[in-house]
């Protein structure tokens, strides 16, 4: 689910700030350690706050990693303006561009590189990436049902976007979007318009 900027608006903004430290904490020490050596303990520490604050935010290290990734790939379709914007081939590229960057990342970042955590960077990628494509297939033609092209879509472009970050002779992802926009497109079956 796409985080909701209407609600994240409404928090305090100490809160919105605790938050941000303690996001900023574990992702730091995510790079540095990974995540298994990661403890609340060097969390609190890194972020200066205490025990007590952490679990007001959190109810463990797993529910922050569910939390940022789940932020970290909105913030990145946010930086591409892409949850404003319509379906065109442009954007559908430029979401496929997205997902494979996220995806490359996570893994230098060693959140992926962790099998255990691959089923929860996967689980809130695609259902942003669905949510989005769904928001755009609702105003285009589709000779399917929409959430299920979406769904076929986000799972596609998870997928190759995996695929393309484990090939270790990988073409630039610019190109290596261009090579699968058309397999993305047949997955969400749209009526293409009459002049």
């Amino acid at each position: 689910m796409l985080p909701n900027p209407q609600l994240e608006e409404k928090l305090d903004p100490r809160i919105k700030r605790t938050r941000a430290l303690i996001e900023q904490a574990f992702l730091d020490l995510l790079t540095e350690k990974g995540f298994h050596a990661v403890t609340v303990q060097d969390i609190t520490a890194r972020a200066e706050i205490n025990r007590a604050t952490f679990y007001a935010h959190f109810s463990d290290k797993y529910a922050l990693l569910d939390h940022s990734i789940r932020q970290e790939f909105h913030r990145e379709l946010e930086k591409r303006t892409l949850s404003a914007c319509h379906y065109s081939e442009d954007n559908l590229r430029a979401v496929i561009v997205t997902v494979c960057e996220f995806i490359a990342w996570a893994s230098e970042g060693c959140i992926s590189s962790e099998n255990q955590f691959e089923s929860l960077l996967e689980t809130q990628v695609k259902n942003q990436v669905q949510e989005l494509l769904l928001l755009w297939l609702e105003q285009t033609a589709c000779d399917v049902d929409p959430s299920i092209a979406a769904t076929a879509a986000s799972w596609a472009i998870y997928g190759l976007a995996l695929k393309w970050n484990h090939d270790k002779n990988r073409p630039p992802v610019e190109e290596f979007s261009t090579q699968v926009l058309p397999l993305i497109i047949s997955n969400l079956r749209l009526i293409p318009e009459r002049a």
